[in-house]
């Protein structure tokens, strides 16, 4: 397995890694006419990015459910379902601590420049672009602390999303905001999911795999989020022995557990209130509690988008008709985790030494 380096400053930032693995579309953009944009901090000592997910012309609805103890976010009040903002043209997804935040001004300026935004004036340019954003804590993880993302990051970013064709495949593992992701002790990154209900809903999500909590059962070496989904590969004792000693040896070098973030975006082109937004939103976090152990820490700063583009109508004569809805966003959040950690490649460089999962155990299941 090979090993990825830090960004050293002598070529393009925003082509594919060795740590990325490109799909068809069965992830994120699945859900038609979203679509995401990947862009990476670049020069000597930079180990991080932002994410940006962009909705269809119009905007789509949008609420976020907020669990973990140290959270940095941008214009989440917005999404509560009792303030004023209705749809958001963009989500954005970055590292850099709160830092990176500034990444969600580029592309609000892009945004603007469309004329795609709260309208505020007579003028179809009189816009107010609402673009809600969370970070994660990457800092420092390539070797140069100031090494983030800035406004150029996040413009580049939401460009690369619309130039994008619709359905297009998403770029999972050291991508954007999960450039620098570490999960426990080992390399996340980026990883999405779908599913299509019997319905013919369609219900996704994207996530940045940064957490304090392990995605790993220790004893067995097997990912927790397989429990939950197509059933656990259980590597051999000697692997699973020899995994441990590794990440014990990377612990050591690395120090303190430093501080970290799982965030989401879950979306569907149902057709969804504000207030089922929000409930989807909570019940997504579900899919992080089971891919990762413990959660919600005060380290933590997990946050969950949801994304409606109501495209399909939920039938409003039966009250249930929203539960296919939540529990398909829990599981697309697990498998996201899942795949994030599968995508993700080592990283042994100044900021220090994460190893992948796939280096310690293998290729134990395809895809």
């Amino acid at each position: 397995m090979g090993v990825m380096g830090v960004d050293d400053g002598t070529g393009p930032v925003s082509a594919p890694h060795s740590g990325e693995r490109e799909e068809a579309a069965r992830g994120l953009t699945a859900v038609r006419g979203l679509r995401v944009g990947h862009a990476r901090v670049g020069g000597r000592g930079a180990l991080s990015g932002t994410t940006v997910v962009l909705a269809p012309e119009g905007g789509a609805v949008a609420a976020v459910d907020v669990r973990g103890g140290g959270p940095g976010t941008r214009e989440t009040d917005a999404l509560d379902p009792r303030n004023l903002v209705q749809r958001v043209e963009a989500v954005v997804l970055t590292g850099g601590s709160a830092y990176g935040l500034e990444s969600a001004a580029g592309v609000m300026a892009w945004l603007e420049e469309h004329g795609r935004g709260v309208r505020v004036g007579s003028e179809p340019s009189q816009v107010v672009p609402v673009v809600p954003a969370a970070c994660v804590f990457d800092l420092g993880r390539g070797g140069d602390w100031r090494a983030r993302p800035t406004p150029a990051t996040g413009r580049e970013a939401v460009e690369a999303a619309a130039r994008s064709a619709e359905c297009a495949p998403v770029a999972e593992g050291a991508v954007g905001a999960g450039t620098g992701a570490v999960a426990g002790s080992l390399k996340g990154g980026v990883g999405t999911a779908s599913r299509v209900l019997d319905s013919g809903v369609t219900v996704a999500a994207l996530v940045v795999a940064n957490a304090v909590g392990s995605a790993v059962d220790p004893r067995t070496g097997a990912l927790y989020g397989d429990y939950v989904l197509d059933g656990p590969v259980i590597p051999p004792a000697a692997v699973h022995a020899a995994a441990r000693e590794k990440l014990a040896e990377a612990e050591a070098r690395q120090g303190p557990p430093p501080l970290n973030t799982t965030l989401a975006v879950v979306a569907t082109d149902a057709e969804l209130t504000r207030a089922q937004a929000h409930k989807l939103a909570g019940t997504s976090h579900d899919g992080i509690a089971r891919a990762v152990r413990p959660v919600h820490l005060l380290h933590d700063g997990d946050t969950v988008f949801a994304l409606a583009t109501g495209d399909r109508p939920l039938d409003r004569t039966d009250p249930l008709a929203l539960n296919g809805i939540l529990a398909a966003g829990a599981d697309t959040v697990t498998e996201a985790i899942v795949r994030a950690v599968r995508a993700a490649e080592t990283v042994d460089g100044p900021g220090g030494w994460f190893p992948s999962y796939t280096e310690l155990y293998g290729s134990l299941r395809d895809g």
